[in-house]
């Protein structure tokens, strides 16, 4: 939470020492909307938000603030209404009113992001450290009331739009039913958590027609007593490759564990630790990017947005496999028939193993950022940093989203073969993001 710490100082040194009318250079800089982001990104991790329920907070805090950009900027960017599902208009600013489109984007991300997490508030305190930056740096009263008010306009349709995507009513569905049938998944060590979101293939989508739009392949059939079968080897494969994994493969899978609540057991002491979701992990990586390729603040607000929508349907689509198939994990079936004492590299998430979330929403992710910054786009990843992990280096986005594939193989979290499958079809859901929604003119 360094990061947090030194930003307020950042705020406050500012708030203190300035008193010159520059605020359209303090609000036009991209790393403002990075930190903003950060921020909501704290929020979600602090309150044990789910990574499929993470990227819901993503995407509706995204498209606020594209939406605002959009409007400011209509010679630039398109607005996003009719081209998501339900989403059909979004208010245009009044002729001639003096808005600070970036101060106004900043605000109705803070609004969205806010909004669709809990508790309400939660990122209050932020954004009043944005309003009296503002005025410290000269806004005009005039230039801050507009673009509050409209910043508030464009929240209020997007806020409305969040509550017709069937979450609420999904909140009191059917629980899953833990059963004996061999192959089928059951909750896991050390939580034994319940199954994490199992209706989540009834959430709208942003952009894909409907949850099952890509299907995947079916997953090999349960035959672990069958040596000669693709199950029992893709089963000895995982077992093997936790048994002897390298440094760099232990690296490789810390690396992109991104789990958002690690139960750890000591004994009789029990004790979570924190880190970003899969969601959170991108949206860093898309913060990184920005600030290395020097995007200016809109095209960084518009590589948010369309990475968001890209990590929102992607869970979409692969939470729908999942709970199609209902399949067990490596770490059930290695303990259940080969070695009671055998344990993966990573916590076991409480969900189904096929396909893999974590590859399906990065290769989508990398499409989508891909799509911004061009292929081969090489940088360092130093998110993990902050939680005692080494950073990594990538040629591209795909490159990082197949080591992503293989990080959790050597978790021993997923069978080999299902994050190819869920590579697969993420890529399916980000090259249908990328050509389906029209954003930059």
């Amino acid at each position: 939470m360094k990061k947090f710490i030194l930003f307020y100082a950042a705020v406050a040194f500012l708030s203190g020492c300035s008193s010159k009318k520059d605020y359209d250079t303090v609000f036009k800089d991209p790393n403002l909307f990075c930190q903003t982001v950060y921020q909501l990104n704290g929020v979600v991790m602090g309150n044990n938000f789910s990574p499929i329920v993470a990227s819901r907070n993503y995407l509706y805090a995204s498209v606020a603030a594209y939406e605002v950009i959009a409007a400011g900027y209509p010679e630039k960017y398109k607005s996003l209404a009719g081209q998501l599902n339900g989403l059909n208009s979004i208010p245009k600013p009044a002729a001639g009113e003096k808005i600070d489109y970036q101060f106004a984007s900043l605000l109705a991300y803070c609004k969205l992001g806010a909004s669709v997490t809990f508790p309400e508030g939660s990122m209050d305190e932020y954004v009043d450290s944005l309003k009296k930056m503002a005025k410290i740096h000269g806004m005009p009263a005039d230039v801050i009331n507009n673009s509050i008010a409209f910043s508030d306009t464009v929240s209020n349709v997007i806020l409305q739009w969040s509550k017709n995507d069937n979450y609420a009513k999904t909140r009191s569905a059917e629980k899953y039913t833990v059963t004996d049938e061999a192959g089928r998944w059951v909750p896991t060590p050390p939580a034994y958590t319940s199954a994490m979101e199992p209706h989540w293939n009834e959430i709208r989508p942003a952009v894909l027609d409907s949850a099952n739009q890509f299907p995947a392949p079916p997953p090999y059939k349960f035959e672990v007593k069958d040596t000669a079968s693709d199950y029992y080897k893709q089963v000895m494969l995982s077992k093997h490759a936790i048994e002897n994994l390298t440094d760099e493969q232990k690296h490789i899978a810390d690396f992109w564990d991104d789990n958002p609540f690690k139960l750890n057991v000591s004994g009789h002491v029990m004790f979570g630790s924190k880190k970003f979701s899969p969601g959170g992990h991108w949206m860093s990586i898309v913060g990184i990017a920005a600030m290395k390729a020097k995007a200016d603040f809109a095209t960084t607000v518009y590589a948010y947005a369309k990475t968001s929508i890209a990590l929102y349907d992607a869970f979409i689509q692969c939470w729908s496999v999942k709970f199609k198939y209902n399949t067990v994990r490596p770490e059930t079936v290695i303990n259940k028939y080969f070695d009671a004492n055998w344990q993966p590299r990573l916590q076991t998430p409480p969900f189904p193993e096929y396909t893999c979330g974590h590859s399906t929403c990065s290769a989508s992710a990398a499409e989508a950022l891909t799509s911004v910054f061009g292929d081969n786009f090489s940088y360092t990843d130093s998110t993990e940093l902050e939680f005692g992990i080494a950073n990594r280096s990538y040629k591209s986005f795909r490159d990082a989203a197949l080591e992503n594939n293989m990080a959790r193989f050597y978790g021993g979290i997923h069978y080999h073969y299902s994050c190819l499958a869920a590579n697969k079809c993420g890529k399916e859901v980000g090259n249908l993001v990328v050509e389906r929604l029209k954003m930059k003119l």
